[in-house]
């Protein structure tokens, strides 16, 4: 019996596969590229490894990509045949320990397109193995794409106290943690945790990008251009997760009003995206300019380009939104309203235990038509679909960061709508919640000239300006 670098007993693994696994994990948590290499070398040195193929299938399926979720499906199908049957494996399923088995049910739940049934066999893992490292990562993603903030925190905290201080990572669990905590809401403790997570391991991406988003939602831009700054070679390559905290640099850029810097950063990194993962980090920043009149027509038309293979079955509906706002982008609403239509046909059809199935029906649908609403100068119409929903687009999965984009398009339209009263309360929540955002106050001053008051306007616009000088004072340049 073989047992992996935090303790957990494995079957049809040898010496070698097993070292190739763990380094796999490893890759993993650290969001480098040769996890893959590394879980394909395991397999090679044993073919009936059970987590090994466990692992192929989740990276393959976490990816959001439907091509690799087929290639992901074909294999883990050769998997499975072997083991009901014995053939080219060697072993049959009761041959698995119940750990192993749960895994097993969890890929396969995930290959019917089950995010939650596949969610809640992994928090049955880690509630019994709370050190499965590999439970914990593709938990955490599954409850990131769900857009489930409770469980982002709790099922990483309820694993916690079995990690040691001297665990090698320790460190990863608590960047997991952070992101659980700071999508839960609890940014004090977000921070704390997450400065904690880098402390450990200084190239932990994730755990910087937990401090980055607590930093986000408490709109201090400055300490995020600050902390972004002086870590730039620990977050800026070597990675697969490399382009979207260059995004959230981004972020942090714009709400200085710099974007000339951010176009710079476009071109030099989220251009070049081909992934999923790129194209709608890409779509976002974009679509943030074009939210507010800056209209970059060939960059748009790359970007949606881009898109069509991605988008050509249904999938995940958070990638569908950032299609359309690319077609819109680009002036290309027939493609837009190509793609709504054929998500109109998928939701039509019953699609059982499809997690998608039902983020379509509920958030992408009313989303992508807002998108194309916007695109066509509808605005009322744009108000009409995301205000009923504007409290539930957590459900179509992506962070409280990436979402801020569908409202910060209900708050435009509804300026641009006439829609005062909508447009006021909407900036009197953000403006609460984050005072020290520049976006947040120019919007508080469009809406104060809208009604008429040309002094509290002028207001909100010099705090504007002096939140924006104050972020800058400190970062490079």
């Amino acid at each position: 019996m073989s047992h992996d670098q935090h303790g957990l007993a494995m079957t049809g693994a040898g010496a070698a596969a097993v070292r190739h696994y763990d380094r796999a994990i490893d890759d993993l948590l650290h969001f480098r590229a040769e996890v893959e290499a590394e879980a394909n070398a395991a397999l090679a040195e044993s073919p009936g490894f059970a987590m090994g193929h466990v692992l192929a299938a989740y990276l393959g399926l976490l990816t959001t990509e439907a091509e690799d979720a087929r290639a992901a499906r074909a294999r883990f199908g050769a998997f499975l045949r072997g083991i009901d049957t014995g053939i080219d494996t060697g072993i049959d399923t009761g041959a698995l320990l119940p750990r192993e088995r749960a895994h097993v049910a969890a890929v396969r739940a995930l290959l019917g397109g089950d995010f939650l049934t596949c969610g809640a066999l992994l928090a049955g893992i880690t509630a019994e193995h709370p050190r499965d490292a590999l439970a914990l990562a593709a938990g955490h993603q599954i409850d990131f794409f769900t857009g489930d903030a409770r469980m982002l925190r709790d099922r990483i905290g309820g694993a916690l106290t079995a990690w040691r201080e001297d665990d090698p990572h320790l460190g990863h669990v608590l960047g997991m943690y952070a992101f659980g905590l700071e999508e839960a809401g609890h940014y004090d403790r977000s921070e704390e945790v997450g400065l904690r997570a880098v402390e450990l391991n200084p190239r932990d991406v994730w755990g910087i990008h937990a401090v980055v988003h607590t930093y986000e939602m408490q709109g201090r831009f400055g300490d995020g251009l600050r902390y972004l700054d002086a870590r730039v070679p620990d977050w800026s390559s070597g990675t697969f997760f490399n382009i979207h905290n260059w995004w959230h640099y981004c972020l942090y850029a714009l709400e200085t009003g710099d974007v000339p810097r951010v176009l710079a950063v476009y071109d030099a990194v989220l251009a070049g995206g081909r992934a999923c993962m790129e194209l709608l980090d890409a779509a976002a920043l974009l679509w943030r300019l074009h939210l507010e009149g800056s209209d970059q027509h060939e960059r748009w038309r790359a970007l949606a380009d881009a898109w069509p293979a991605r988008v050509a079955e249904p999938f995940y509906a958070f990638n569908d939104m950032h299609a359309v706002m690319s077609y819109v982008g680009a002036g290309r609403i027939a493609e837009a309203e190509k793609l709504i239509a054929g998500r109109e046909a998928y939701v039509a059809e019953p699609h059982p235990g499809v997690t998608n199935h039902d983020m379509t029906l509920r958030v992408g649908l009313p989303v992508c038509r807002a998108i194309v609403a916007f695109g066509r100068g509808d605005y009322g119409a744009v108000v009409d679909l995301l205000h009923p929903i504007r409290h539930r687009v957590s459900e179509f999965g992506g962070s409280h960061a990436q979402r801020d984009a569908v409202q910060r398009t209900l708050l435009e339209a509804a300026l641009r709508a006439g829609r005062r009263d909508v447009a006021r309360m909407l900036v009197s929540e953000r403006i609460s919640v984050r005072p020290c955002s520049p976006y947040n106050w120019l919007k508080q001053a469009a809406v104060a000239e809208a009604m008429g008051d040309g002094a509290a306007a002028a207001v909100a616009r010099g705090r504007a300006g002096e939140l924006a000088r104050s972020g800058i004072v400190g970062a490079s340049g």
